[in-house]
């Protein structure tokens, strides 16, 4: 039975840089296996995001899984959540809960971090953790997650105002104001004092570069279909991040687990490889996300993006391609969403893809695999909910 795999480096995309020539970081990197792939491959630009939407991981995965995010989508904390597997009611709110690093938490606070210099997970532990023993009797429950990225759930928040207080994600805010943020949780007092306590106990403790906890992209609990009734495949993830763990997990498919794996640059690339080829022995479809391209976009270093890419080309389309070249399999690369160096954040530009059947290779794709060869070809998936189901089917 023919296998598909999914190749997702995140925030891959970007634009042009007067550093690198006029290129972007995906055009100026070595690239020789999807450059080896773009002719025998149908090629083209995909928006992963809908119009209105927030372009974040969030939304442009649950797309490139095919799922609609017009209609799924409740916010960014309950997908992780649902990768914790946690047990929760559906008046609970779920807010994604960022360990990040302020100049203050007053009206002229400035967001420096959002990553408090990549804290590790180990470091980040003990935190979370007095966190959660600090916020005991209040409506809040903090839940450890890896590295930067943890939950806060407010039971029954769903039917508060705070359900509704838009908070900006904060690597959509480096080195900007944070006084319109607190505006917004001020307007929900119980948030705003479990703000202050954080960042009162986080600037005691020099353990690490955390000063303040920022809470954002709060919902109510995710259900998804089950993927194998939407597309009767029976499919699995890869991924550091618990994003795209929860949005398998929530579709019910099975998530991979690899020990290394670890979000950055110098993640386990063989154990991610290496998981997602043993599952195709028994399953359909596989999603191997890889996080690298994106954070080095909202570093604002595009030396280390290109490397990202470089490391993507050779340590995880070379390996499955090379496994997978004689048997019946489509190779899909793509990203979910352009992190553009020069903005440090995402932005919803339509996402190059490309299509490779190892059976029935084409002839008439590009020279090389970057943006601008991408919308040459003049295919447009204007859906990214429908990419997956154009991969499957006969014209890809």
């Amino acid at each position: 039975m023919s296998k598909t795999v999914f190749l997702v480096a995140d925030g891959m995309a970007g634009w042009p840089l007067d550093i690198l020539g006029g290129r972007t970081s995906l055009h100026a990197a070595s690239t020789p296996t999807l450059d080896l792939l773009a002719p025998k491959s149908r090629c083209g630009l995909c928006r992963t995001v809908p119009h209105g939407m927030p372009p974040g991981s969030d939304v442009a995965n649950m797309s490139l899984l095919g799922y609609d995010p017009q209609t799924h989508h409740t916010g960014r904390g309950p997908i992780e959540a649902a990768a914790q597997g946690l047990t929760l009611d559906q008046d609970d709110l779920v807010w994604r809960m960022n360990l990040v690093r302020l100049t203050e938490l007053t009206d002229a606070g400035v967001m420096l971090d959002y990553s408090a210099g990549h804290i590790s997970t180990p470091e980040a532990a003990p935190l979370i953790s007095r966190l959660a023993d600090m916020a005991v009797g209040s409506p809040f429950q903090a839940v450890q997650g890896i590295q930067y990225r943890h939950l806060l759930v407010q039971r029954g928040g769903a039917l508060t105002d705070a359900a509704k207080l838009a908070i900006r994600p904060p690597h959509d805010i480096l080195d900007q104001n944070i006084a319109p943020d607190l505006s917004a949780f001020a307007s929900f007092p119980e948030m705003l004092a479990f703000l202050r306590m954080a960042h009162e106990y986080l600037r005691a403790d020099t353990s690490s570069q955390a000063t303040a906890v920022w809470p954002w992209g709060q919902g109510r609990p995710l259900a998804l279909p089950a993927f194998a009734e939407c597309f009767g495949l029976r499919g699995g993830v890869v991924s550091a991040v618990d994003l795209v763990k929860g949005l398998g997990r929530a579709a019910g498919m099975e998530v991979l687990e690899v020990p290394g794996a670890n979000g950055l640059i110098d993640t386990n690339y063989e154990g991610k490889v290496e998981a997602a080829l043993d599952f195709l022995q028994r399953g359909d479809f596989v999603y191997v996300h890889v996080e690298a391209p994106d954070e080095c976009g909202h570093m604002g270093d595009a030396a280390l993006k290109k490397r990202a890419i470089e490391l993507f080309d050779q340590r995880i389309v070379a390996p499955v391609l090379a496994a997978l070249a004689h048997e019946d399999a489509t190779i899909v690369v793509t990203c979910d969403h352009f992190t553009p160096v020069v903005r440090r954040t995402h932005t919803e530009d339509a996402v190059p893809f490309l299509v490779y059947r190892t059976q029935a290779p084409r002839t008439d794709g590009p020279g090389v695999f970057n943006e601008d060869t991408a919308q040459g070809t003049g295919l447009f998936v204007k859906d990214g909910r429908e990419l997956l189901s154009f991969c499957l089917g006969p014209d890809a």
